[in-house]
C-alpha cells in the first residue's frame, strides 16, 4: 500500500505544479482551464492518499479545493466568455 499512496502523492505534487503553472502563466482562457482540470485530478489523488492514510485534514482541504477546482473548470471551459 505505501507504493500505491506514494505514487498519488508524487502524482498529486507533479500535476499540482504544473497546474499552478498553466494557471499562474495567463495564456488565455483554455490553458487556463485546462490547468484547472490537471488541479482536479491533483485534488482526487490527494483525496485517495488521504483516505489511504487517514489523513484527514489533508483530505478535507482537498474536497473543498476539488470544488473550488470544479468551479474553475466550468467558468474556463463550459461557460461563455460574455456570461
Amino acid at each position: 500500500m505505501d507504493t500505491l499512496t506514494d505514487v498519488l502523492k508524487w502524482g498529486a505534487s507533479i500535476s499540482g505544479i504544473i497546474a499552478a503553472l498553466m494557471v499562474s502563466l495567463d495564456l488565455g482562457r483554455r490553458v487556463t482551464g485546462w490547468g484547472f482540470v490537471l488541479f482536479v485530478a491533483s485534488s482526487i489523488c490527494w483525496i485517495s492518499g488521504a483516505a489511504l492514510t487517514g489523513d484527514w485534514a489533508l483530505g478535507t482541504q482537498n474536497v473543498a479545493l476539488f470544488g473550488i477546482n470544479l468551479l474553475g473548470v466550468y467558468r474556463y471551459l463550459i461557460r461563455k466568455k460574455g456570461v
